[in-house]
C-alpha cells in the first residue's frame, strides 16, 4: 500500500507539472501560434497558411482536445520542435543534459564531502573561534550570488592568473590523448568550483546542526563515560548526522540541474541551464516546456532515489517497515 501510494503521488505530481506546462503558453499574452512556431514566422503567414499551421500544431481543436494531444505527446516523448533551433525538443535535451550532469555530479559530491568534514569539525569545536570563523565564512559565501562568485573566479583564476579557460566546454569523448583530457578537465574546474561553493552552505549548516544534535544524545555521553576515544566518538556522532545530509544530497541533484542556469550562462557552458536561458530570451516556449518537464522529472527521480536507498543507510527504517505492514 505504501508503494502504491507513493507511485500515485508521483503520478499526480507529473500530471500537475504537465498541466502547468500546457497552460503556460495559454495564459501568456499573445498568439498561441506564435508560441508554437515562433513569433517572427507567425507574423509573416497568410491567413490560409496560418489556418494550416494551426491545424498542424493542434491548435484548431477545443481546449480539452489540445490538452489530450499535449499529454499524448508528453507520454510518447513528442514535445514538438524548438522554434529557435528547429530541432526536436527531446533531441536537444538529450544532447544538453550530459553537459550539465558533467559539472553538477562532481559539484554535488565535492560540496557534500567538504561540507560534511567542515560541519563535523565546527560542531566538535562548538563555540570556539574555529567554529565561529567557519560559520561566519560559510554564511558569507552562502549569501553570495552564484553569478558574482563565478565572475570572481573568472577574474582571478582565468584572467589574472591564466590557470583555467573562462568560457565554453570541450566534448568528453574525443580522440586526443592525455593532453586533450587535461584540457577537458581544465574547462570544468571553474564551473564545478562555482557550483560547489554555492552549494556548500546548506550542507555545512545541515551537517553542523545534525552533528550537534548527535553529540548531545545519551549514547554519546555513555560512550565518553566508557572511555571511548575522540575519533570513535566523532565517528559515532557523524554516522547519525549523515542521514539528513544524505537525504538532502539525493534531493539536491534536481535542484542543481535547474539551478545551473546562472553558472552555465556566466561560463557560456552548453548545458540545460544555458538552454533554458536562451529559450526564454528567444520566447521558445516548446523548449521551455521541455526543460521545465525535465526538471520536474529530476525532482521526482531524486525523491524515488531517496525512498529506495534510505532504508539501506538507516537500519531503523528497515526494522520499522515490517512492523508497519503488520
Amino acid at each position: 500500500m505504501r508503494i502504491a501510494g507513493k507511485l500515485l503521488q508521483y503520478a499526480l505530481v507529473i500530471l500537475v507539472a504537465l498541466t502547468l506546462n500546457f497552460a503556460l503558453p495559454k495564459l501568456a499574452p499573445g498568439d498561441p501560434l506564435s508560441f508554437a512556431i515562433g513569433e517572427a514566422l507567425a507574423q509573416e503567414m497568410t491567413p490560409e497558411a496560418r489556418a494550416k499551421a494551426m491545424q498542424e500544431a493542434g491548435l484548431d481543436g477545443t481546449l480539452l482536445e489540445q490538452y489530450g494531444s499535449f499529454l499524448k505527446g508528453a507520454l510518447t516523448l513528442d514535445l514538438g520542435h524548438s522554434t529557435k533551433l528547429g530541432e526536436p525538443v527531446v533531441d536537444v535535451l538529450a544532447d544538453r543534459l550530459p553537459w550539465t550532469l558533467r559539472i553538477v555530479l562532481p559539484s554535488l559530491v565535492l560540496s557534500a564531502l567538504i561540507a560534511v568534514a567542515l560541519g563535523a569539525y565546527a560542531a566538535w569545536n562548538r563555540g570556539r573561534k574555529r567554529d565561529l570563523w567557519l560559520l561566519g565564512g560559510i554564511l558569507t559565501m552562502e549569501s553570495m550570488p552564484g553569478f558574482w562568485l563565478g565572475m570572481i573566479l573568472i577574474a582571478v583564476f582565468g584572467v589574472q592568473l591564466g590557470w583555467f579557460p573562462t568560457y565554453g566546454a570541450a566534448p568528453l569523448f574525443s580522440a586526443g590523448g592525455w593532453s586533450y583530457a587535461a584540457a577537458v578537465l581544465q574547462r570544468m574546474v571553474l564551473p564545478v568550483a562555482t557550483i560547489t561553493l554555492v552549494s556548500l552552505g546548506s550542507y555545512f549548516l545541515l551537517t553542523r546542526s545534525a552533528m550537534l544534535d548527535s553529540l548531545g544524545q545519551d549514547y554519546m555521553m555513555m560512550a565518553e563515560a566508557k572511555g571511548a576515544g575522540k575519533r570513535r566518538r566523532i565517528w559515532h556522532a557523524l554516522r547519525n548526522a549523515l542521514l539528513p545530509v544524505y537525504t538532502h544530497m539525493t534531493m539536491s541533484l534536481s535542484m542543481l540541474v535547474g539551478g545551473a542556469v546562472v553558472v552555465e550562462t556566466v561560463f557560456s557552458y552548453p548545458g540545460i541551464g544555458s538552454l533554458l536561458y536562451e529559450s526564454v530570451l528567444a520566447r521558445d516556449f516548446p523548449m521551455m516546456q521541455g526543460v521545465f518537464l525535465l526538471i520536474t522529472l529530476a525532482v521526482i527521480a531524486g525523491n524515488i532515489l531517496a525512498d529506495l536507498t534510505y532504508p539501506l543507510v538507516d537500519p531503523r527504517v528497515r526494522s520499522r517497515r515490517p512492523r508497519e505492514g503488520t
